[in-house]
């Protein structure tokens, strides 16, 4: 090549490089400003069509001013009932906080507990103080804290959104450099080399400015919402996948410089050629996967659909453009201290050797063999509870919300702090509030009245009544009596009665949950199945694929769900866990089937489907576990995240992914493949190649 054509033929990758480097320095602050435009308000989460959000839009007409209530209880110090003076004091301590910053009108009295051994209070605070809540809750507790003899405790929906944004504190920094040291520190054990897996991080955090810029500007304008959980998600997905596809490319890359004797140019061309196909294959199941989220009647659903989208987008953008170019500009260098170098027979690949030759020489005894174990695995799916996690369990580590819920739930009704709402016509009132009274599990019901006065407030014809169950709020028991409190309600001549509030939001989102997984799992795998068709051109291949990663997907819920209960102590699993598991582990598992299938396919056409098969499994599996093990470290580092929530996706992610990879796609799918035979490509021409 002469000097003219070399240089021009570097110009470009040179100024691809410019333009990351652009791209990272401008936009990648982006990734620590997400959570300016985050909300973290369950409320805003809430099915679109239940009943409970119906009732809350309701109760806009009964609130004089939008509160945030912080529920203040007190507990002798030594336990036993507490001092007569103490209700009075209590009480003077509420009121001096009429006026205070942060405060929204006047607090409550403090009313004294049927045991005579707690008190409890009511301060209404400003919902919009955003990072002001911990200093004003604070303040709080200083002024309460002046009851002698007794504890104080901070419960109800303040103090839960504080502890919330201390989990949260770290989605910007900890978290992002937990998974970015996991992913280095893998890549140098594995590769041994120093400048790829630089290079590759450094691709992975340009996706990430690049994908978190354009979510910023979307959220910005109220196009997409983004939570806390979105947030998190996002960057593990971002770097896990971006990282793939990096490893993928690199792989190739390195085969073709050996091949071509370090030819730079022509070795990219052939591996961008090789590889392009299962990259952006592999990201459309994920990215379409995760748009299948829109169908999701929960919002927060919704919100991971888009988002998750663009930066499954924004990673395949930064593998096929910044990689590639500073892979050319680099060329053997970037494998340094090792030298890629023409391959010779199976040497290179020892290890996937024995593993394709033990398929190869017993198939029939090897998909057996992990079929059986994915099975049993997959027996214990149906002990995994997923109606919900309790309050008491949100928070991973103590938290001191949590404790004080548990103070209250001693000595008030279970449901105190945490009513039931329900909105009726205002002629019906008393009926349904004797109605509602009645129900077992209901401890009292009460009309909601004007502040100052015993009338009733009525707004638009129609009237609030609270219902305080004697359960805690967020246990089966609570939201079965939400349930009976419908199905009464319902039925009372002219009230046209809503049953709304905390538990019934809870229960509804159960609902909303189980009806999506029904609607959006058929949805996700007859997409990934298209897509599967389209890339291998056949029928039966991808029908087995889809199967194959469906049962990984159940057998990692068997495991989970002993894990949960015998190792974390988890007494209930999130509800939308099952889905976003689903989502995530059918998608990404089909991604590592596409780069060996596509590899498979490729030495097909050449070799036949035995031989193909060989080559395949021993040509990619040393990248794609590794790109495996990468992915199931990234998730991981999700548990650094003190949310139930997250720790769970984090498990269920993590090793659904390793089983995918060391057993699914390693053994059960090769060995099926080499058993069925040529017929596997069914009705595609390859069937009929010997």
């Amino acid at each position: 090549m002469s000097t003219p054509v070399r240089w021009a033929s570097r110009l470009l990758p040179l100024l691809m490089v410019v333009v990351w480097l652009a791209v990272g320095g401008g936009l990648g602050p982006y990734a620590g400003k997400l959570g300016d435009v985050a909300t973290n308000d369950q409320a805003a989460f809430l099915p679109r069509s239940a009943e409970s959000t119906q009732v809350l839009q309701a109760q806009e007409a009964f609130r004089q001013e939008e509160t945030l209530p912080a529920l203040i209880v007190w507990t002798a110090a030594g336990g036993g009932r507490l001092e007569p003076s103490a209700r009075a004091v209590a009480t003077q301590a509420l009121t001096s906080l009429k006026g205070a910053e942060g405060v929204v009108g006047a607090p409550s009295p403090a009313i004294p507990s049927a045991d005579g051994e707690a008190l409890r209070g009511i301060v209404q605070l400003r919902p919009d103080l955003g990072d002001e809540l911990p200093m004003t809750l604070e303040k709080v507790d200083a002024a309460v804290s002046v009851v002698p003899g007794t504890e104080t405790w901070l419960a109800g929906p303040a103090a839960t959104q504080a502890d919330l944004r201390d989990a949260f504190a770290g989605i910007d920094g900890l978290l992002l450099v937990v998974a970015l040291v996991t992913v280095l520190v893998i890549l140098l054990l594995v590769y041994r080399s120093v400048l790829l897996p630089l290079m590759i991080i450094i691709g992975a955090v340009f996706a990430l400015g690049l994908a978190c810029a354009v979510v910023y500007v979307l959220a910005d304008n109220d196009i997409v919402r983004v939570d806390g959980q979105v947030q998190g998600i996002l960057s593990i997905l971002v770097i896990g996948a971006a990282t793939d596809y990096a490893l993928l490319l690199a792989a190739r890359y390195r085969e073709e410089l050996g091949a071509r004797d370090g030819d730079r140019i022509p070795a990219m061309r052939a591996a961008l050629r090789q590889s392009f196909g299962p990259i952006v294959a592999s990201a459309a199941t994920v990215a379409l996967g995760l748009l299948a989220l829109l169908l999701s009647d929960l919002t927060n659903n919704r919100a991971l659909g888009p988002v998750g989208a663009i930066g499954i987008a924004c990673a395949v953008l930064s593998a096929v453009t910044f990689l590639p170019a500073v892979l050319v500009l680099l060329g053997r260098a970037a494998y340094w201290p090792a030298r890629p170098k023409a391959a010779t027979g199976d040497d290179a690949h020892p290890v996937w050797r024995k593993v394709a030759a033990l398929v190869d020489r017993a198939p029939r005894k090897v998909w057996a063999g992990s079929l059986v174990a994915l099975l049993a695995c997959a027996a214990f799916s149906f002990t995994l509870d997923s109606k919900g996690v309790p309050l008491d369990e949100i928070f991973v580590k103590d938290a001191p919300s949590v404790a004080a819920q548990a103070r209250l739930g001693e000595h008030f009704p279970g449901g105190a702090g945490n009513p039931v709402v329900v909105i009726a016509d205002a002629d019906a009132a008393e009926k349904v509030r004797t109605t509602a009274e009645a129900v077992d599990g209901a401890d009292s019901a009460t009309v909601y009245t004007t502040p100052g006065t015993s009338r009733p407030l009525v707004a638009d014809g129609r009237v609030r009544i609270d219902v305080t169950l004697a359960d805690a709020a967020d246990s089966d028991a609570a939201k079965a009596g939400v349930a009976d409190l419908r199905t009464v309600l319902h039925a009372v001549p002219g009230a046209d009665a809503l049953v709304g509030g905390y538990t019934a939001q809870q229960y509804d989102t159960q609902l909303t949950a189980e009806r999506d997984r029904k609607l959006i799992i058929p949805v996700v795998l007859a997409i990934i199945l298209v897509i599967l068709v389209g890339l291998l051109r056949s029928l039966l291949l991808p029908l087995l694929l889809v199967v194959t990663v469906a049962l990984n997907f159940v057998a990692t819920l068997g495991v989970s769900a002993l894990v949960f209960e015998h190792v974390f102590g988890f007494t209930g699993t999130d509800s939308a866990v099952p889905l976003y598991g689903f989502v995530f582990l059918v998608a990404l598992g089909v991604d590592y089937n596409i780069f060996l299938m596509s590899r498979v396919r490729e030495e097909t056409e050449s070799h036949g489907t035995r031989e193909g098969m060989r080559r395949g499994l021993i040509a990619t599996g040393g990248v794609i576990t590794s790109a495996g093990v990468v992915l199931a470290a990234t998730f991981a580092a999700l548990g650094v995240i003190p949310l139930a929530f997250l720790v769970q996706i984090a498990f269920i992610v993590a090793f659904g992914v390793l089983l995918d990879t060391l057993v699914v796609r390693s053994l059960l799918v090769p060995a099926l493949v080499r058993d069925i035979g040529p017929m596997v490509w069914w009705p595609g021409a390859l069937r009929n190649r010997p």
